[in-house]
């Protein structure tokens, strides 16, 4: 193993422009998590200002802060079917599109109703995104550094969070507050469109995944990109590998659920899930309400969630430096005890009225350890567990229950916050971390500097 590791950093070296081109297209992949940061967190800076303009219930303020969540769900069911049927590149081009539509059609709603179908819409790109771009990455990625590439996507989401969290303060100080509720919202939701077309024309200069070639038996194409990413002579094992996985596996949707598979399947259920309910969609869609409720004025909440932006950036920097050096395992079970540890704080506060910066402090504590842990842990392990003539169809089922997760968030977030106040809330999203550090302890594996296929292996050996 050692030997395979040493020849792949060797291999590496031998090939600068290799590294360049894999770096290049990773980057442009990568920028479907952009779009998803993005057009997760504009949510953040429009929902007050929505609530007052179409005068919503909580309830309804939950349903229009998750109306694209529930279109994340039907873009992360097909997104896997349609990208082993079409191609990676092919349905990421598509989700670019439904992003610009998206934007497009909830700057210029007239009532809830046009402001539901146009999230909803650009849902369904987020969701496809999400499941396609790290599924992209790591599957044209050489193994020594898939662990950086693919947290690319995530440092992708917390700069498109970043990005729009100073779209919104910017928009929000051009005027005062009834030009936030009549037009301001509009302006920040519309800002979209800009990064969807840049996605888009990047899209169409980069290759399609090698390993979905082989599978379709296009082999002197992916052979010719095998061959860019890792040299010549590296190439061509991989091909070996890659075929020889290919001919050992079915293909059909049953193999994630038979025997061996079957725990490659939970552990990405797990990841998935627990990712989004132990408290980041909470704190990155509602961070400005969560502050007003604490006696901050708009614009300070505006500028302590530009605080939260920041942060959340460089700290996945700390989770792209080590996750190919510590492992995915030694990060997830060093940032969860720091997310538990600071969640503790975060319900004191709520508890005791502790004044003072103490919340915040502790919200960033959180914020730190999820960006460096489990904010691009799970879409790396997701990306790398699976086997290639099932992988999208899986990385679809882990995608299809992580949004789920977001959804019950999104929802019921603003609802628990007034019905029985951020202590309680925040303490569910700590007996949700509690559970999410033992199951890592007791049965997470540790993938890093292994291909795919030993990856695959490993499981059904």
């Amino acid at each position: 193993m050692s030997e395979i590791n040493k020849n792949d950093a060797l291999q590496a070296s031998k090939e600068p422009h290799s590294l360049a081109f894999v770096i290049r297209v990773s980057v442009v992949a990568a920028l479907g998590g952009l779009l998803f940061g993005y057009d997760t967190a504009v949510i953040a800076g429009v929902v007050g200002f929505l609530q007052q303009k179409f005068e919503l219930s909580s309830t309804m303020v939950g349903w229009a802060a998750s109306s694209a969540i529930w279109g994340c769900v039907l873009g992360a069911m097909i997104a896997g079917y349609m990208s082993d049927r079409f191609g990676r590149k092919k349905v990421l081009i598509v989700t670019a599109i439904l992003f610009f539509i998206s934007a497009l059609g909830a700057a210029i709603p007239n009532n809830l109703t046009e402001f539901v179908i146009a999230r909803f819409i650009g849902g369904v790109g987020v969701g496809a995104a999400s499941m396609l771009s790290p599924l992209y990455i790591s599957e044209i990625a050489p193994s020594h550094i898939r662990g950086r590439l693919v947290s690319l996507y995530q440092l992708a989401i917390v700069i498109g969070i970043n990005v729009i969290y100073f779209v919104n303060l910017k928009i929000a100080g051009s005027g005062n507050e009834a030009w936030n509720v009549d037009m301001g919202w509009r302006y920040m939701l519309g800002s979209e469109m800009i990064p969807s077309v840049l996605f888009l024309v990047l899209l169409f200069i980069v290759p399609e995944s090698p390993r979905w070639l082989i599978k379709k038996g296009r082999k002197e194409e992916a052979n010719d990109i095998l061959t860019k990413v890792n040299g010549k002579q590296k190439a061509g094992e991989l091909m070996t590998e890659i075929e020889t996985a290919l001919a050992q596996e079915s293909g059909t949707i049953g193999d994630i659920f038979g025997k061996g598979l079957r725990m490659a399947l939970v552990v990405g259920m797990v990841l998935a899930l627990f990712s989004q309910i132990t408290g980041i969609n909470a704190i990155i869609y509602y961070a400005p309400e969560i502050f007003k409720s604490i006696g901050f004025g708009a614009e300070s909440a505006f500028m302590q969630t530009v605080t939260i932006g920041i942060i959340n950036t460089l700290f996945t920097f700390v989770a792209i430096w080590l996750i190919d050096k510590l492992g995915r395992r030694t990060l997830l079970i060093y940032g969860i005890g720091g997310m538990i540890l600071s969640l503790i704080g975060v319900i004191i506060c709520f508890q005791f009225d502790v004044t003072g910066p103490w919340l915040l402090i502790f919200i960033l504590g959180f914020i730190a350890c999820f960006a460096s842990s489990l904010g691009p842990i799970p879409w790396v392990l997701i990306s790398e567990i699976f086997p290639t003539k099932t992988r999208g169809v899986a990385m679809s089922f882990c995608t299809l229950i992580l949004w789920v997760g977001v959804i019950f968030i999104t929802q019921f977030t603003p609802v628990l916050l007034e019905s029985y106040g951020g202590a309680f809330t925040f303490g569910v999203f700590l007996i949700n971390s509690v559970i999410l550090f033992v199951f890592v302890r007791m049965k997470v594996p540790e993938t890093k500097q292994r291909t795919l296929e030993e990856i695959e292996h490993s499981w059904t050996k």
